[in-house]
Order: C-alpha cells, then sequence, then structure tokens
C-alpha cells in the first residue's frame, strides 16, 4: 500500500496544484507570482521536483521554506525524486543515466563537493558519498506523501490502480504509470497527476500543453511538459468555488507581434509526440509533407525541416506541432521556431502552438 494522507480542506480558500518542477526554480517562483499565491491558499506540488532543470537542490530548500513557514502547503513524491534509490539499491544501469543527463540532482550532489564518477571505486562508495553530505535531503524527500486524498480529489504524481479499494495501490503505479488518461480508476473522486506530459495525448487535437481535464473519467493531467518539450511549459491548476481554471509560465523568450492576420484554411490539428515518431511520407508540399504515423494510423503533416530519413524509414526527428492556427492582427506570440522555411511555428497566450506564415509576425526579439 502507498502512504495517503487524508486532508479536509476549507471550501472558501483556493486550492493551487502544480506538478514537474523540474529543478527550474526560477519558472516556479513565476508560477507562484502569476497565479497571486498567498498564505491563505492551499498549494499541492505534485512530484518530480528534481531532475532535469539546472538546480533540483534549489528546489528542495525552497520548497522544505515553503512547507515549514505555511501548513497549507503539501508535496508529493515523484518518480524523479527518488533516483538516489538506483545508488542504494546498486543499480549499475544508473552510471550511464548519469552521465547522459548532465541535469540530474545526483551530478549537482557531486558537483557542490567538486566530485564525478571517477571519483568513486563503485556505487557502494558513491551512497556512502550521499549519505554523509545529503543525508538530511534525502530523508525528506523520501519522507513525503506517496498521495493526497482531500474532500474530492485525489493527488499522486503518476496514478492509481484500477482497484475497488484504491488504498492498496502500488507504489510503482503511484510514481512511474505511464499515460492514466487512457486507464481507468474505480475511485469517486477526481485524480489529479503530473508525470505524463498532457501533449501526449494531444496526436489529434490542437497542439498545447494545457491541463487535461477528463470529467467523464475523473482524471485531470496537469504535466506541462516543464524542461521535456521546447515548448512546455509549468502549469498550476486552480480550483476554486468548484470551478476549475489553470495558469501557466514557459521559459520562451522570443516574443512577436503578429502584423497580419492569418485564418487558417485547413483546420489541421495534431501533435508528434513520444514514441510515436515513425512516418510514412504520402505527399511533399513546398513546405510540409503529408504523412502517415506509423504508431497511430492517423495522417499528420510534418514540416519538411522535421522530417528525417534513417536507412528505409522516416521519421519526424523531434516532438512537433503539427497544428495550424488562426492569428489576430496586433496580438502577441512565442516563437518556437523561426528557422523553417515560409513558415513560423509560434505559441499563442491561451497556450495553443501551431503553425503560421511568416509573414504574419514581425519579431521583436526581446526576452524578460
Amino acid at each position: 500500500m502507498i502512504e495517503i494522507q487524508k486532508l479536509k480542506l476549507d471550501k472558501s480558500r483556493r486550492m493551487i496544484v502544480t506538478s514537474d518542477i523540474h529543478g527550474n526554480l526560477n519558472l516556479f517562483k513565476r508560477l507562484l507570482e502569476k497565479v497571486n499565491f498567498t498564505e491563505d491558499d492551499y498549494l499541492f506540488i505534485n512530484g518530480d521536483l528534481c531532475e532535469k532543470g539546472v538546480n533540483s537542490l534549489e528546489v528542495i530548500d525552497f520548497v522544505r521554506d515553503l512547507v515549514a513557514n505555511n501548513q497549507l502547503v503539501f508535496v508529493t513524491k515523484g518518480n524523479c525524486d527518488v533516483v538516489h534509490r538506483y545508488v542504494f539499491d546498486g543499480n549499475e544501469g544508473i552510471r550511464n543515466y548519469m552521465k547522459q543527463r548532465k541535469f540530474s540532482i545526483l551530478n549537482e550532489m557531486m558537483a557542490k563537493h567538486g566530485k564525478t564518477l571517477d571519483d568513486f571505486t563503485d556505487l557502494s562508495d558513491l551512497g556512502r558519498f550521499y549519505k554523509e553530505n545529503f543525508q538530511e535531503e534525502i530523508n525528506w524527500l523520501e519522507s513525503l506523501a506517496t498521495a493526497y486524498e482531500t474532500n474530492h480529489h485525489i493527488i499522486v504524481h503518476a496514478g492509481i490502480d484500477n482497484l475497488v479499494d484504491w488504498y492498496h495501490t502500488e507504489e510503482s503505479t503511484a510514481l512511474y504509470a505511464k499515460a492514466f488518461q487512457e486507464k481507468e480508476h474505480q475511485s469517486e473522486k477526481t485524480v489529479i497527476v503530473g508525470h505524463w506530459p498532457v501533449v501526449n495525448y494531444r496526436s489529434q487535437q490542437a497542439s498545447s500543453h494545457n491541463p487535461l481535464i477528463n470529467h467523464d473519467k475523473r482524471i485531470i493531467s496537469i504535466d506541462g511538459g516543464n524542461r521535456i518539450k521546447k515548448d512546455g511549459q509549468l502549469n498550476a491548476l486552480i480550483i476554486e468555488d468548484g470551478e476549475y481554471s489553470f495558469a501557466y509560465v514557459d521559459d520562451l523568450e522570443k516574443e512577436a507581434k503578429i502584423v497580419k492576420e492569418y485564418i487558417d484554411p485547413t483546420n489541421i490539428k495534431g501533435t508528434v509526440t513520444y514514441p510515436n515518431y515513425e512516418m510514412r511520407p504520402i505527399e511533399q508540399k513546398k513546405y510540409f509533407t503529408k504523412c502517415e504515423n506509423i504508431n497511430l494510423g492517423t495522417i499528420q503533416w510534418v514540416k519538411n525541416e522535421y522530417l528525417v530519413k534513417e536507412g528505409e524509414k522516416h521519421y519526424c526527428k523531434n516532438d512537433l506541432s503539427v497544428t495550424f492556427i488562426t492569428v489576430k492582427y496586433g496580438e502577441y506570440v512565442k516563437i518556437v521556431d523561426d528557422e523553417c522555411e515560409g513558415f513560423v511555428l509560434v505559441k499563442k497566450g491561451n497556450g495553443e502552438v501551431g503553425w503560421i506564415p511568416k509573414e504574419c509576425v514581425k519579431n521583436e526579439n526581446f526576452s524578460r
């Protein structure tokens, strides 16, 4: 069974839920400022404080201070918060992980003391180093609840098992379950999860990283792909007076003004996401190629610059919006990719990501 903490919340207070900060302290602070977070709000941080970003240790320190100074802040553990277990369990695969993942808390911990993997004879030696120097942080991460149960919601990082008595959920499900929106559960309460980027569910929908609310399944997914997707974002789900809303912040720095209105005539929507990258080209045009997504069996129009051939197979070389969008004169958009021919990939204020003709934008090239 997982560790579940039950809470009775004051309905008059606002409830804010975020997840998957991934060592991005600056973005997390900006999100709190954007939603006007105060000590009167409930704040739930639903796992994955660590990994992928440049300052996992600083995020831990910041969140620990939040918890210490505010009884309305609650944190669950995510899979990325317990990567140290692989070291302590003697899993040799963690070595390659650490070599490939420059921005890992495990590497941060070593760097803080001027160490590298080469300084340790084996994983036991490395584990002793972590325990001697970071036992307090590790203990705090391990002390976090696996799930919170409130009046109307279950907050858990990845998901719960499809059981009548969901309290018997395995920890592996709670921390690592993939694509929970595609699964079922038997609780009468709505389950709020992070872990699996919401854009992964939008292969045939308008591309965005906004929270995905499924009332029928009683599942809300809020992982905005921060530090994982180029156009990803850090989401805050806001629950107030029984109503859901959201806010987000991202790391996109280029902004542009729309100088020419564009009304999309195609109504083509979709996203290429992990792991569905293999394509069968059907018809190549000047800027885009009509493809069949092999895994999904759907049609997607892929920007030519993103279509690559490896041997006899074709792939979209990365996650990519294959959505075409409408923009109005005078509105501002974020630039995702302006290096392709003919079209620019932009992110609108509503979070929608898609392609528009290059003549529509005036790039102001300023950052925050």
